[in-house]
């Protein structure tokens, strides 16, 4: 998206010049119970991903790949810790302090009666710096400020396209793959062409100034939740509610069936299906299911400090599935290093 919320990033800076630059804890709002027949390990990983992980690890334990499961995908390039479990069954645990992997340290291991199911996380924990920081100081402070009360945008970043998943999510859905491709590169695919047509709708709402604010027909999402319901925008109540961040207006994953939007929200909406027309009806040729996003993110527990000169350290909470770029680029005009 070429949109902003707040005019545009004050700054300039460079994320990611290290692995240590971008760190990610995950959150999963549950614990391991100490018993059954799935051991759960607390994983910390750089420079790789979460497959390669899950792939080494089964190795590791001597099991298949799929006896492995974890909650989400987390980045490649950072510091990442998250829990991974083992189907176990009838097996005492592994000796996992003796296992060799690179770029893998395991922190804890833990018994659980439950496996960890994909999609299973409450939130995650973001630790950042930016290097090479130059520009208006004072502005991105007041910018820091107005992005802990207001929130951003919720747009999908950059990494969810991949290299070139919308051109193959256009090839799969006109029959023009040379090979069927996996289960999981199809996921991409779709994923892919779900976040292209949010982003267009929430950049519209940029464009408009409405993206913040419950507008007539509009769907309200509860923070930090998939529960949605239709929004009165004259309701002194809801007005409330959607200043303080407990409730947000919402955009379309597109799939099967009807948008339950109504009114202008529709509107804006049926505008960018039709622009998007491919995508949305091959989505709902795949077996897609119509989901709602909220258009907005709330940045939980935003602290900041300048722990060297010309560097900016930020520390924040975000729900699953909002991403720490979408953040960073209200703040920064950032390159990667």
């Amino acid at each position: 998206m070429s949109e902003f919320a707040w005019g545009g990033p004050p700054v300039r800076g460079c994320i990611r010049s290290t692995a240590e630059d971008f760190h990610v804890e995950e959150i999963l709002g549950h614990e391991p119970d100490g018993k059954g027949e799935h051991l759960w390990l607390w994983v910390e990983k750089r420079e790789c991903n979460t497959v390669e992980v899950a792939g080494r690890l089964a190795d590791a334990a001597g099991v298949h790949p799929r006896q492995v499961s974890f909650a989400g995908l987390k980045d490649r390039n950072a510091v990442t810790r998250q829990y991974f479990s083992i189907h176990l069954p009838g097996r005492d645990d592994p000796d996992t302090a003796n296992w060799a992997l690179d770029g893998i340290r395991i922190l804890q291991a833990v018994r659980s009666s439950r496996k960890i199911k994909r999609g299973r996380l409450k939130a995650n924990r973001f630790r950042l710096r930016v290097r090479e920081l130059e520009g208006d100081m004072d502005a991105l402070e007041a910018r820091l400020a107005t992005v802990s009360r207001q929130g951003v945008p919720n747009g999908f970043g950059e990494q969810r396209f991949g290299g070139n998943n919308i051109a193959r999510a256009h090839a799969l859905f006109r029959g023009e793959l040379r090979r069927k491709p996996s289960k999981s590169k199809r996921g991409f695919y779709l994923s892919a062409a779900r976040s292209l047509v949010f982003n267009k709708v929430l950049a519209e709402r940029l464009r408009r100034g409405d993206w913040h604010q419950l507008i007539d027909g509009d769907l309200a999402v509860l923070d930090g939740s998939r529960s949605f319901f239709a929004a009165d925008a004259a309701d002194p109540e809801q007005i409330r509610r959607c200043t303080e961040l407990d409730i947000h207006p919402s955009g379309p994953l597109p799939g099967r069936g009807e948008s339950p939007a109504a009114g202008e929200a529709a509107a804006i909406e049926q505008t960018v299906f039709a622009e998007q027309s491919e995508l949305v009806e091959g989505l709902a040729k795949f077996g897609m299911q119509q989901e709602r996003r909220a258009l907005r993110m709330r940045v939980k527990d935003l602290e900041w400090s300048y722990p060297e000169p010309h560097t900016l350290e930020l520390t924040f909470e975000l729900n699953t599935g909002s991403y720490a770029t979408s953040v960073l680029r209200e703040l920064v005009d950032y390159k990667e290093g």
